[in-house]
């Protein structure tokens, strides 16, 4: 009997692994159609029936494996803003890339390749975002609390950067957060990239040397 309760432990297990990837699987592709459509249609000329037919799904399995359309609009946001990490959130890898620092230089540069690789990917969904609280209450929020994550997330870089020691001690966490916060903004890539044509390598350089004089002054 104890050999059959473990064989049957074994088969339940392997059920449980089965439903959890097949229910990623899932997740992915509605994520992934709803990706889609948001760019196509915007975000108001896309219904969760439009996402449920193009996934391949019924509509209820979307509110049950997400939730409501801003619920599928933040899973996407954070499956783009994540890119080939994705589902790992992004502040776990992040804070894995800067913990592996062991000089400012070297933070510097983590920090200044990842603000440049999620701009270039994610921008347009941060407009798309914009747009969309202008009609939907629930993105708005959804926008004022990803912003104010942002921030909370750079107070951890900041951490970092005075473990290394720099940041001088009349410069608090929170003001260092707030200044990479604007010079990494989406909106600051667009202006500059977009809008005045800015190569990549400019862009690059000029945000490497903002964050540098910001964590370097007064160390």
């Amino acid at each position: 009997m104890e050999g059959y309760s473990s064989d049957m432990e074994t088969v339940k297990g392997s059920r449980q692994r089965l439903r959890v990837e097949q229910a990623a699987a899932t997740r992915a592709r509605i994520i992934e159609a709803a990706t889609s459509l948001f760019m196509e249609r915007g975000y108001v000329a896309t219904t969760i029936d439009s996402v449920a037919e193009r996934a391949g799904v019924v509509v209820q399995t979307i509110y049950n494996a997400i939730g409501n359309k801003s619920a599928v609009l933040n899973a996407v946001f954070d499956a783009t803003v994540a890119g080939a990490q994705s589902p790992t959130p992004v502040p776990e890898f992040m804070s894995e890339r800067m913990e592996s620092t062991s000089e400012i230089e070297e933070a510097v540069a983590v920090l200044t390749d990842w603000l440049v690789e999620v701009n270039t990917r994610a921008h347009q969904m941060h407009r798309l975002i914009r747009q969309a609280a202008a009609v939907d209450a629930d993105v708005d929020e959804l926008e004022r609390n990803r912003a104010l994550r942002r921030l909370r997330n750079y107070e951890e870089a900041a951490r970092r950067f005075r473990v290394l020691g720099g940041l001088g001690a009349e410069t608090t966490d929170s003001e260092v957060a707030a200044s990479i916060w604007a010079v990494g903004h989406p909106d600051t890539y667009r202006a500059l990239i977009l809008d005045s044509d800015w190569t990549e390598t400019a862009y690059r350089e000029w945000l490497r040397g903002a964050i540098r004089a910001l964590v370097t002054t007064g160390s």
